[in-house]
């Protein structure tokens, strides 16, 4: 899978239409601008005192006296750098056949356009984090090695891995990276305000009609109901909350999507129920910073929001004594769908114009960073879901879930959610630009555009975007 024959061809003219789609999107609060998850600000779940990860070791290098080198790329800043670097300084302190050196690369558009300038001068890196929507452009530029290469050459156990979790990043039934920050949308809803409206706080809106029904309740007492951040993020997820595809064959797993799918019957669904709250004052329009709505929130002003299970220990935490928050599962079209929540974050991305030894030097880091113990201090000092299962049998995590035990609707809404192509994830070339257009279309709904209307001109404007970058692909 290589295709090292066809790289120095393929790269170039993918990398063109990468870089315009990237600079499209570029202004988008929420678009991985700071090493965020599928929510937005990248410092916004770590919170809290650090703690320290179990003792581990690693092997790996080539045996000569001198450590094997890997650089590693992300874009975890602030407070989740941290964390990122202590897990670094672990895994070095932990054997001395390989070292690796973290260099924090920006936001994740920035990241991926300094690998692309960095692919024939060999100057990048041997591991990148890519987050989940940069995936399709990876596999096609030719310039990774599967780690699925990695797992079958030493038969490595992949069964405690959570499969709604490694499932993203699996095609044609090769896992391609390894997942490391993850996360998904909940509801967040304030029970104080639910019980000053009448409503129960043990028992949240759990479709659309239900969400609005609490709205108009809680607008009765002189706030207002909720508000959700202008996010494409949140667009796909009720596609996969709904059971129906994002695109065309198979969600981009079958074949390459050739076809947008945002303006079918789901999206017109959502578009017109999300237009009919703001329209009927359920809720109010912040934009489309997650950290609007996210600050409106913990300051009592609206009742329910969405966000990113990794924005909870910030959440809980700012909302400190003033109000208890409560967390629900994604709201659906209706009750009977049967869908579930896709995967947001990142992974980690093997690059194969580095030796060998220093290819399987990378994979003993991510190897180290899958293992339970380090999952369990990643988790608990960052918030975002733990990768493999094992990492719930570690008691910090069990701490943390009584501290925190909100969490509990995290875990229990990946777990409820059946693995299908919808569930599973959209991937296509040009997904960042592709969510900037679900963000007009709901703009312009929110303006006064018909819904379908508005979703029939995004549909097809990211249905040509798909086109030129499949001809990169395929010319």
């Amino acid at each position: 899978m290589k295709r090292k024959g066809l790289r120095h061809i393929l790269l170039p003219l993918l990398t063109a239409v990468m870089m315009l789609v990237v600079s499209a999107c570029g202004s988008s609060s929420n678009a991985g601008t700071n090493g965020a998850t599928g929510s937005g600000s990248g410092t916004e779940a770590a919170s809290g005192a650090s703690q320290e990860p179990a003792s581990q070791t690693a092997s790996g290098g080539t045996g000569n006296g001198e450590p094997v080198k890997v650089v590693w790329w992300h874009s975890m800043g602030g407070e989740l750098g941290k964390v990122a670097a202590q897990l670094v300084q672990d895994f070095n302190a932990s054997q001395s056949e390989i070292q690796v050196e973290e260099v924090y690369q920006g936001s994740y558009d920035e990241s991926l356009n300094k690998m692309k300038a960095s692919m024939d001068s060999k100057s990048g890196p041997s591991l990148i984090q890519v987050y989940e929507i940069g995936s399709r452009y990876m596999i096609d530029s030719g310039a990774i090695t599967p780690v699925q290469q990695f797992i079958d050459a030493e038969g490595y156990d992949v069964s405690s891995l959570e499969p709604n979790i490694a499932g993203y990043y699996t095609f044609d039934g090769k896992q391609y990276s390894m997942p490391f920050n993850t996360s998904n949308p909940i509801l967040y809803y304030n029970k104080t305000l639910f019980k000053e409206a009448g409503l129960d706080p043990e028992n949240p809106p759990k479709t659309f009609q239900e969400i609005k029904d609490a709205a108009l309740a809680i607008n009765k007492t002189g706030k207002t109901g909720a508000s959700f951040a202008i996010y494409g993020w949140f667009m796909e997820q009720f596609f996969a909350n709904q059971g129906k595809d994002y695109v065309n064959n198979g969600n981009g797993r079958s074949g390459l999507a050739t076809e947008s799918m945002l303006n079918s019957e789901a999206g017109v669904k959502t578009l017109t129920w999300w237009k009919d709250l703001v329209d009927s004052k359920a809720a109010i329009n912040l934009g489309r910073k997650t950290d609007d709505t996210k600050k409106a929130f913990l300051a009592g002003q609206i009742g329910m929001t969405l966000d990113s299970t990794a924005s909870l220990r910030g959440i809980v935490d700012g909302a400190g004594t003033n109000f208890e928050v409560g967390t629900a599962f994604l709201p659906k079209a209706d009750a009977a769908d049967k869908g579930g929540v896709i995967i947001g974050g990142a992974s980690l991305w093997i690059l194969n114009n580095k030796p060998e030894e220093e290819q399987k030097a990378a994979w003993e880091f991510i190897k180290f960073l899958a293992k339970p113990e380090t999952q369990a201090y990643w988790h608990i000092n960052t918030g975002y879901f733990p990768i493999t299962t094992k990492a719930y049998e570690d008691q910090r995590v069990i701490d943390n879930m009584a501290k925190y035990p909100q969490f509990k609707t995290a875990v229990d809404q990946l777990h409820a959610t059946e693995l299908t192509t919808a569930t599973q994830g959209a991937v296509m070339g040009v997904f960042p630009e592709a969510r900037q257009l679900a963000e007009t279309a709901i703009e312009e709904a929110f303006g006064g555009k018909d819904p379908k209307a508005a979703l029939d001109t995004a549909a097809q404007a990211i249905t040509d975007k798909i086109a030129t970058y499949n001809k990169t692909v395929n010319p």
